[in-house]
């Protein structure tokens, strides 16, 4: 099975680094229908990123992953037919519309917003055409299995960043409070605003808290176990993130992945080229509200609510051990450097971040300590040692290329066979002379070809020589600068996209019920739905809100988190149902503990 790594792109710089770190795919927005409205890019940007990455064999993803209205399916069909022209090489999508438009033939992957959660529903999606499902990320390693039995799908999989509180696809909670839609790609996050949590007498349990906001996610240590279930892509998330956190992020990883590739023969890359040198990444450094491994194990291992941490903490440093004045003693082993984000974490859970202006050993000046207090944990959130590093020493992806050289009745050949399976010849009419020192002139022919040429290294493998002759240096570049072009013009002229699945004529039945959970936002995903046994059909909440809707339906459970949860504190009392108060909103907690679920409604 091949594996791949997937990365984030806010713009097609970061995509291009992306690449030259290890990505094996980068997914990434068009100018319109991007579930994030503030990463969108010009089709020409994406154009020039198709074009660096193809050269590795590196797939890009366009993210046309909103649910689209009915007065706009012309135009993102106009959408779809410049990002194919561009060279993209699939559509990421939400709206199942899509499925019956007029679009151009490259594979279709099935968004996490299309709340993937079932063996049932992952099968319905395989046969519709879709060449990969993108999984909720709420899922076990059981679930994973049992999809990966039900379809032949490729299946994609979040390993690392930010968590979506309620299911994918399934929050409404942005449209509610402020008519912004996350289905639409203007979501205000809500979920990391802070709340009070209040029981049905009115008695505050938890104030002025962000409860609703979750740990960032990392898997770093279950690429195996993943694999074992069925997953062969791992993604990345962070299309809003800047550029030394995905490659940071992307390095590591392409890191973990090498090492399981090493073990794992049988299992290998994705994409071609080699990254060489640069900085090391640094995983602890990178923004982060603390790591969780959400519902991997079937279970909570570990907290999951970043409530203190709603924005980014970064790496734990140590202790306050002292402060005079402005002047700060931290207790740790860590190196400080001037000009470092530094983060505090009051005793009401708000953030007080401050630079590190002036460092002494473990001495540090920052503008205001007056709010901090002796036994205070310290964070960084920003490392102006690593940035820099990230910034001045970025690694180089290199094809690897292999060189024989031959010579025959006064004909020279060199032929070099590139790991993407390309190759290029050159064969030349021999006007050198013979050479006094045949050793000496070999050695001379493995140092000048054996270098890197555009993104190409070449190693000399066999040398079958009737004669052995004395070439110039000159001339022994310009042959491996012209293997080097002819290798990249081969590359691009045998790039080939993969072809779309075909959608299978015995499509199971949906269940019977009422589901507006499918965003059916266009009469072409209506007509979908219903012909394939949809009993009743639903408008989009965005186009038609339910007044009991769930507004989100999650894994996540406040009770657990705040140590109510009846299960595993059965002493433990509470009135319900329970609330979250803030600004004058009332939201309605429900839970589901049969099925381990919590539900958010109008309060």
């Amino acid at each position: 099975m091949q594996l791949e790594l997937l990365a984030p792109a806010r713009n097609s710089d970061i995509g291009i680094a992306a690449v030259d770190c290890g990505a094996d795919a980068v997914y990434i927005a068009g100018p319109a229908f991007g579930a994030r409205a503030a990463a969108g890019n010009d089709v020409s940007d994406i154009e020039r990123l198709c074009a660096y990455a193809h050269r590795f064999g590196v797939r890009i993803y366009a993210t046309v992953n909103t649910i689209i209205y009915e007065d706009e399916v012309a135009s993102a069909e106009k959408l779809l037919r410049d990002l194919y022209e561009a060279g993209v090489d699939a559509f990421i999508i939400q709206d199942a519309g899509i499925l019956r438009m007029n679009r151009p033939p490259v594979p279709l992957h099935a968004s996490t917003q299309m709340a993937i959660r079932t063996a049932e529903d992952a099968a319905r999606l395989c046969r519709f055409g879709f060449e990969r499902l993108i999984l909720e990320r709420q899922l076990s390693l059981e679930e994973i299995r049992a999809i990966r039995q039900a379809t032949d799908c490729e299946l994609e999989f979040f390993v690392h960043g930010a968590l979506c509180v309620s299911y994918s696809g399934n929050c409404y909670l942005s449209q509610y409070l402020a008519g912004r839609s996350a289905n639409r790609g203007t979501c205000i996050q809500a979920c990391r605003g802070r709340y009070d949590l209040v029981d049905a007498d009115g008695k505050v349990l938890l104030r002025d808290r962000s409860l609703l906001s979750m740990k960032d996610l990392r898997l770093d240590g279950r690429i195996s176990d993943l694999v074992d279930a069925g997953i062969s892509s791992f993604k990345i998330e962070g299309r809003l993130k800047n550029a030394a956190y995905v490659k940071n992020v992307v390095r590591h990883y392409r890191n973990v992945i090498d090492s399981y590739l090493k073990d794992h023969p049988e299992h290998s890359r994705a994409s071609f080229g080699t990254v060489e040198g640069g900085f090391t990444p640094d995983i602890e450094a990178v923004f982060n509200r603390g790591y969780t491994q959400a519902w991997i194990d079937g279970c909570r291992k570990d907290g999951w609510m970043s409530a203190d941490a709603a924005k980014s903490l970064g790496e734990f440093l140590g202790k306050i051990a002292s402060i005079q004045g402005n002047s700060i003693t931290v207790d740790t082993e860590k190196a400080v450097s001037n000009g470092d984000g530094l983060a505090f974490v009051g005793p009401d859970g708000q953030i007080d971040g401050q630079r590190a202006d002036l460092v002494e050993g473990r001495r540090i000046r920052i503008k205001d300590a007056s709010g901090l207090r002796p036994g205070q944990k310290v964070y960084r959130n920003y490392s102006q040692r690593l940035e820099r590093e990230i910034e001045s020493n970025m690694p180089c992806r290199l094809l690897m290329a292999e060189v024989s050289y031959s010579t025959h009745g006064g004909r020279t050949v060199f032929e070099a066979r590139c790991e993407n399976g390309c190759t290029a010849v050159i064969e030349e009419q021999e006007v050198h002379p013979v050479a006094d020192k045949p050793q000496r002139a070999t050695d001379t022919l493995r140092s000048q070809i054996e270098k890197v040429s555009s993104c190409v290294r070449f190693r000399l493998v066999d040398t079958h020589a009737d004669q052995v002759y004395f070439y110039p240096a000159s001339y022994l570049n310009d042959i491996r600068r012209r293997l080097a072009a002819a290798l990249e013009e081969q590359t691009e002229k045998s790039y080939k996209r993969h072809e779309p699945r075909p959608e299978a004529a015995d499509i199971p039945a949906f269940a019977p019920r009422l589901t507006y959970l499918a965003n059916c936002a266009n009469p072409l995903a209506e007509s979908l739905y219903r012909e394939n046994g949809a009993a009743q059909v639903a408008p989009a909440y965005e186009l038609r809100p339910v007044e009991d809707a769930d507004l989100m339906r999650m894994r996540y459970c406040i009770r657990y988190e705040a140590g109510l949860c009846p299960k595993q504190h059965p002493a433990a009392k509470v009135h319900l149902p329970l609330y979250l108060v803030n600004r004058g909103y009332r939201l309605r907690l429900d839970f589901d503990c049969a099925r381990c679920e919590m539900t958010v409604r109008r309060g």
